[in-house]
């Protein structure tokens, strides 16, 4: 007899070709968000080597907290990529699982549109309108 502690809490309720549907659109959601970080490292390092180039008399005071304001939302954008980031490997973790697209407020069943909408979530439009 098997042992139960061995198994997973829970089975994706998708066969294996839905879940290589679904690791396949969670790779192309990481590949833009990687894209997007680079991007926004970029525009940080160039932001921060541009306030230190600019001479003092030349540079106006308003100028400065735009610059710093402009990095600061920069800044919260990268971060928010790399929770996005976490969040999509977390998903793939799931499919390696076979326990993605399991709720895991309601236990059920996410349904497919939703977690083409939303493939990183984990749970579904159900659970997600009683957190309102």
């Amino acid at each position: 007899m098997e042992d139960k502690k061995d198994a997973p809490a829970r089975i994706s309720p998708y066969n294996d070709e839905d879940l290589e549907y679904f690791r396949g659109i969670i790779l192309k959601k990481r590949e833009e968000a990687e894209r997007d970080l680079q991007l926004l490292q970029q525009s940080l390092k160039d932001s921060t080597e541009n306030a230190s180039d600019e001479s003092a008399y030349s540079f106006h005071m308003a100028d400065a907290g735009s610059d710093a304001q402009e990095r600061e939302k920069t800044y919260m954008l990268l971060n928010r990529t790399k929770k996005f980031l976490k969040y999509l490997d977390d998903a793939i973790v799931r499919v390696d699982n076979k326990t993605y697209g399991v709720c895991k407020v309601t236990g059920k069943m996410i349904s497919k549109g939703r977690l083409e909408a939303v493939p990183h979530t984990q749970i579904s439009i159900e659970a997600k309108l009683k957190r309102r």
